[in-house]
C-alpha cells in the first residue's frame, strides 16, 4: 500500500482510479474503486505498491490475492469522474471488451476511518497534472516493479557493504614493511 509520510505528503496527490463496471454494490449506492498514486507523481517512483489500499486475502483455492478496492458512494464517484473530465481511458479485458474506466485526477488523501489504507477526500478533487492513456496501467506496474528491484538491490548492497568495508579497513591497518 502506498506510504505517504511527511508534511503535505497527502495533499495535492496525482491519482488514478480503476473503476470496473461490475463493481457497483447491490442497491447501487456505492461503487468499488481501486485508487492508486499515479506513478508519475513525485511521490510515486520509490513506491513498491501504489494502491491506496491493499489487503491480503486468501481465496477459496488457497491462493493469496490482494483486495485493493474501496467503496465510494455514487456521489463521490461522480465527483471523481467530474474532476477527471476527459482524462480517462477504457479498461479492456483480454478479448478487447471494455469492462471499466481509468480516471486521472488530483486530490487530498487521508487515512481510512474504517479498515486500513488511505481514501480520497472527494471534496478536494480536481484535474490531474498527467494525462491518462492506454499505457497508464502498464506504467503503474512497471514503476512498482522497478521500485521493488531498486529496493532489493539496495538491501543486497547494504548486506554486502559492511563486510567489504571491514575488509578495506583491515587492509589499511596492515603495516607495510619498511624498506631500507
Amino acid at each position: 500500500m502506498a506510504v505517504l509520510k511527511g508534511e503535505g505528503a497527502m495533499t495535492g496527490v496525482n491519482l488514478i482510479a480503476k473503476v470496473y463496471k461490475n463493481g457497483v454494490t447491490k442497491g447501487g449506492k456505492s461503487q468499488y474503486a481501486d485508487v492508486q498514486l499515479d506513478a508519475r507523481d513525485p511521490r510515486g517512483p520509490e513506491q513498491t505498491n501504489l494502491h491506496l489500499r491493499s489487503d491480503q486475502v486468501q481465496g477459496e483455492d488457497g491462493k493469496v490475492r490482494y483486495r485493493n478496492g474501496v467503496p465510494y458512494s455514487t456521489d463521490q464517484m461522480e465527483e471523481i469522474a467530474r474532476a477527471a473530465g476527459p482524462n480517462t481511458a477504457p479498461i479492456l479485458n483480454k478479448d478487447g471488451i471494455e469492462v471499466g474506466t481509468v480516471y486521472g485526477f488530483k486530490g487530498n488523501v487521508m487515512p481510512a476511518a474504517r479498515g486500513t489504507g488511505l481514501v480520497v477526500n472527494t471534496k478536494s478533487v480536481r484535474v490531474s497534472e498527467f494525462v491518462v492513456d492506454d499505457k497508464t496501467l502498464d506504467n503503474q506496474f512497471t514503476s512498482m516493479r522497478a521500485a521493488r528491484a531498486s529496493r532489493a538491490a539496495a538491501a543486497e548492497s547494504q548486506a554486502q557493504g559492511p563486510t567489504s568495508a571491514a575488509k578495506q579497513e583491515q587492509a589499511a591497518e596492515v603495516d607495510e614493511p619498511a624498506v631500507g
